[in-house]
């Protein structure tokens, strides 16, 4: 009888900070077939500590939050298999997509692979509006991609060769209630002034002041009704309307710093 094909090693590299309304169902996804969970924790006052152990995860404090690019880089540092699936506390994978990711890693047929994201929003998952398919790059070759640092909030993992594209989805329960999007906005909007900052140095602060607002209009008129997502009903609107908002916030949050910056001192 021929030997069964085996297949690699796999970690799960995440970030965690008071997440333990997402971590039991992040965590149950993915525990037992995967043979190692890494978490970097910068200071959780919740019980995600004790969740992810319940996970047999290696919990790992680094309380100085470095962004979630560096906070990101350094759980994959910890990994020790030969792949990594790098997720999100609020992201699930599906029973679907978990077959997809074993299947490749049976037979790899390249060093990293995007992975379709249906993202909920309050009450709905939003198949319109450019938030669909949402592609990420989220399992990679260990040593063969790392998420780029000093470039906006998210934190993406770089791999500039050919990558594979599963076609199940992985779940966000990214802004399940308006109140945590609002908030979400408000640290990503933040997290941006430096890279956006840098993007904009040679900009004047009327211009800044000006796109602003054109910018965000721009935004809404694309993806709300040109890329359809009027489509996504109520939600629809509600996303796209105060998205535009949060564009519109990201540069006020530069063109404030650049007045501040020459604030004279009384």
């Amino acid at each position: 009888m021929p030997d069964q094909p085996t297949r690699a090693t796999l970690s799960v590299a995440m970030i965690a900070t008071n997440e333990e309304k997402n971590l039991p169902r992040t965590l149950a996804a993915v525990h037992g077939w995967v043979d190692e969970i890494v978490i970097v924790d910068s200071g959780s006052k919740d019980r995600s500590p004790e969740i992810a152990q319940s996970f047999g995860a290696k919990h790992s404090y680094n309380r100085d939050f470095r962004g979630h690019p560096e906070q990101k880089n350094i759980a994959i540092g910890q990994c020790t298999s030969n792949w990594i699936l790098l997720l999100d506390a609020d992201e699930v994978v599906t029973p679907q997509l978990r077959a997809e990711i074993e299947a490749a890693l049976v037979a790899p047929q390249c060093n990293a692979y995007w992975m379709p994201r249906l993202n909920l929003f309050m009450t709905r998952w939003m198949r319109h509006g450019g938030l669909y398919p949402d592609a990420k790059l989220r399992l990679f070759r260990r040593g063969a991609a790392v998420v780029e640092e000093n470039n906006g909030p998210h934190g993406t993992p770089q791999y500039h060769e050919a990558k594979g594209h599963f076609r199940n989805h992985l779940l966000h329960y990214g802004y399940p209630d308006f109140a945590n999007y609002l908030d979400h906005m408000n640290e990503y909007s933040s997290a941006s002034l430096e890279a956006m900052g840098r993007r904009k140095h040679t900009s004047s602060e009327w211009l800044i002041l000006l796109q602003s607002f054109a910018n965000p209009l721009f935004q809404f008129l694309k993806n709300y009704a040109f890329r359809l997502g009027f489509l996504d009903g109520a939600e629809g609107l509600v996303f796209h309307l105060n998205h535009a908002v949060y564009a519109h916030w990201k540069y006020v949050k530069v063109w404030e710093a650049r007045r501040r910056a020459r604030l004279p001192i009384l």
